[in-house]
């Protein structure tokens, strides 16, 4: 089978990169082996939320032009990186997936954990302000659902509080939730999610609005909508007061909706999404990839003009590390590792790890090298790129994001 456009990986970036592929008209494939980091996801996208060591609210982008010149915001350069993330609150709403969010200013964002934290953009229905002095004499009823054990209450009222909001906790129950209720395994959001439609969730509305008596808000976790938001539109509709979202532990219905959504977005304009696949090798001559073959397809070939590979770290299995190594698994990619398995981490438990800079070595199109060649056809887009620690400066979302776009615009 032959495609203008093949993406290599079904996450956010792989799916970002197809998406603007396929709206420019070319025939675009997606081989993705199944979850990706996006299942992990908090409800909100960071671009930098750190840099030299202090929490960066105020001129993020500026920010950004600080920071090392290999670092992938730095080869984009920020004339051109403000404007290709222009374009994701657009491409987001396309997909039906509405953020609130500047590039001029982060705002903050409520963790899981109780803490506020800075972010770029953050689904509309999730708990963020410009400032947390916002919250202070809030009265805030933190609302779980009985028995779900993925939400802490008491962590959250307790970050709250020291912010100076008035918090008191409650649990509600509907029937619908009686039959996961046998199996503390089966109280997943993701599996509550299933349940709560119709008229599930005007009873949770009702059982809601009781629990949360006096209060100026309520915060509860992020446990409807996992095919679309209409559900969550539905009890907001039907609760007396402000509700705001905070995403559970894994996995996340706020990042199965996302990627769900972009999927289903990719498809509607024609893609074709080859799911539960993986690529096992590729055919790479005259400083090309010429083709690509998978598990599923065995000696059958998959080939492309341009090729895109967005596989993610070690997470995604995009690197791998083994004893004594570690290696770019399809290709054999040039990674930026030249030290011993004892320089690859940091004894400090808290310190900035080494193997997180770790990555593919890219020229400043992002086009990957093999053996010190530049593969011309061939794109590396964002936790498999070398050169940041998105742990530590807030800025996964960001690269991802930034560098499918670039990707996109040089594929089409």
């Amino acid at each position: 089978m032959k495609f203008d456009n093949i993406i290599i990986g079904g996450g956010l970036s792989g799916l970002v990169a197809a998406i603007e592929s396929q709206k420019a008209g070319k025939s675009t494939a997606i081989v993705s082996a199944g979850q990706s980091a996006l299942h992990f996801w908090s409800g909100s996208f960071e671009f930098l939320g750190e840099a030299d060591g202090e929490t960066v609210i105020e001129n993020p982008l500026e920010k950004a032009a600080l920071l090392p010149a290999g670092h992938p915001y730095r080869k984009i350069g920020l004339p051109r990186l403000e404007s290709l993330l222009s374009r994701v609150t657009p491409l987001l709403a396309e997909a039906g997936i509405k953020v609130n969010g500047s590039l001029q200013r982060n705002h903050y964002r409520l963790t899981p954990m109780g803490f506020m934290k800075p972010a770029w953009l953050t689904l509309d229905d999730y708990l963020s302000v410009a400032h947390p002095d916002e919250l202070k004499g809030k009265r805030i009823a933190i609302v779980n659902i009985e028995g779900y054990i993925d939400f802490y209450p008491r962590f959250i009222k307790f970050g709250l509080e020291k912010i100076g909001a008035e918090c008191f906790t409650a649990e509600v129950n509907i029937p619908q939730l009686d039959t996961l209720r046998k199996s503390t395994t089966e109280m997943r959001a993701t599996n509550m999610s299933r349940f709560l439609n119709g008229g599930a969730v005007d009873l949770l509305a009702d059982k809601i609005n009781d629990a949360s008596a006096g209060a100026d808000m309520v915060v509860m976790p992020a446990v409807l909508g996992i095919f679309s938001d209409i559900p969550v539109k539905r009890l907001r509709a039907g609760i007396g007061r402000p509700v705001h979202f905070v995403a559970t532990t894994p996995a996340s219905v706020p990042g199965v909706r996302c990627q769900l959504s972009l999927r289903d977005l990719f498809i509607r304009l024609g893609g074709t999404f080859m799911p539960g696949d993986t690529v096992v090798k590729g055919d790479i001559s005259s400083h090309r990839l010429q083709r690509i073959y998978t598990v599923n397809f065995g000696d059958m070939p998959l080939e492309a003009g341009n090729f895109v590979i967005s596989t993610g770290s070690f997470f995604g299995h995009g690197l791998i590390a083994s004893i004594d190594r570690i290696y770019e698994p399809i290709f054999g990619l040039d990674l930026n590792i030249d030290k011993g398995r004892t320089e690859w981490y940091d004894e400090d438990f808290y310190a900035p790890q080494p193997y997180m800079q770790y990555g593919a070595v890219t020229d400043n199109e992002f086009r990957p090298s093999l053996k010190g060649e530049t593969i011309d056809n061939l794109y590396a887009t964002g936790a498999l790129l070398a050169g940041f620690n998105a742990l530590k400066e807030g800025s996964g979302a960001g690269i991802t994001l930034a560098t499918a776009l670039h990707a996109a615009s040089r594929i089409v």
